[in-house]
Parts: structure tokens; C-alpha cells; sequence
């Protein structure tokens, strides 16, 4: 089978679904309920990220793993907002994108084959992303319980880095 044949096979299945979710919640009460989007809106843009990594995997293309994981994030980031209300995160939960990037980089290079790079690529990644959320975090959103520690993680993250370049491969 093509691609082109796989990519309209997907997209033909999910449309069907998606119509049929939609038709039932039209008849069964159950169904109606559940499909209230006042507070679950952002499981929508999870959806648009699983629809993302699920195409990939049809359509043999492994690197719609990275887009998805980045829509997939922000419906995770937009639906913990929502639930709580504290939509001023914002302001340090955008460090956690380039994360998203991170695990997108490692699952398509599992499904590809190049595991190796990939995964040196995305702890990278997510270790750069992880460092900028909690300083981020400290300056923007956290509480005071770790302002003397922020420098001890300045120096953490720059002997990593040193480590990382003293032992790189040739």
C-alpha cells in the first residue's frame, strides 16, 4: 500500500469516527454529556496531537513524532490550566516546549531506526528544557523555597556541559 493510500486511509477512518462521536452525542444523552467542552476543550488539541503521531506511524513517516509531541504537550499544558485556573503559568510553562521537542526526537528516532543520536539529541533537549522551567519557575511563578539554590543549578548545568564536551566522540 502507498502512502498516499494510507494517509486517505486514515484520514477517511478518523472522519468516520469523528462523525459518529458526534452523531451519537445528537441521540444518547450519555454521549452528550461527555462531549461538553467547557472544561475539557483542550483534549481537542491533545486529540490534534495523537491524530498527528498516529498519522506518522501509518504513513511511515516518523518524524510527525516531534509536531505531535509539541501539540500533544500544549493540550497537556492548556488542559492543567483550565483545570486550575492559573492561566499566568504561561509565563514558565513555555520552557516545557522545547521538552516536547525532546521526546519527539527520541520516540522518531526509535521509529526510524536511529535511536542512538536521536536519544543523545532529546536528553539534551529535555535536560536544556527542564533547567530553563525551574529557573523560569523560580523567577516567575515558584515559591521561595529554592532562591539559594538557583546558583547550585547554574553550576550543575555547566559542569554537564563541560563533562558533556571533555567525553564527546571524535
Amino acid at each position: 500500500m502507498s502512502r498516499q493510500s494510507r494517509s486517505n486511509l486514515v484520514v477517511g477512518i478518523l472522519l468516520v469516527l469523528i462523525g459518529a462521536l458526534i452523531l451519537a452525542g445528537r441521540f444518547i444523552p450519555g454521549v452528550k454529556d461527555w462531549l461538553e467542552l467547557d472544561y475539557t476543550w483542550p483534549l481537542i488539541v491533545v486529540a490534534v496531537g495523537i491524530f498527528l503521531f498516529l498519522l506518522g506511524l501509518l504513513t511511515g513517516a516518523p518524524g510527525l513524532a516531534v509536531p505531535a509531541c509539541i501539540v500533544g504537550g500544549i493540550g497537556g499544558i492548556l488542559y492543567w490550566q483550565n483545570a486550575t485556573g492559573n492561566w499566568a503559568s504561561w509565563a514558565y510553562l513555555w520552557t516545557l516546549i522545547p521538552g516536547f521537542v525532546g521526546i519527539g526526537i527520541i520516540i522518531s528516532g526509535f521509529l526510524s531506526g536511529e535511536w542512538r543520536s536521536s536519544l543523545r539529541e532529546g536528553i539534551t533537549t529535555i535536560l536544556t528544557s527542564i533547567f530553563l522551567f525551574v529557573i523560569f519557575w523560580l523567577f516567575l511563578g515558584g515559591s521561595a523555597i529554592g532562591w539559594e539554590y538557583w546558583p547550585a543549578l547554574l553550576i550543575i548545568f555547566g559542569l554537564w556541559i563541560l563533562v558533556r564536551q571533555l567525553f564527546r566522540r571524535k
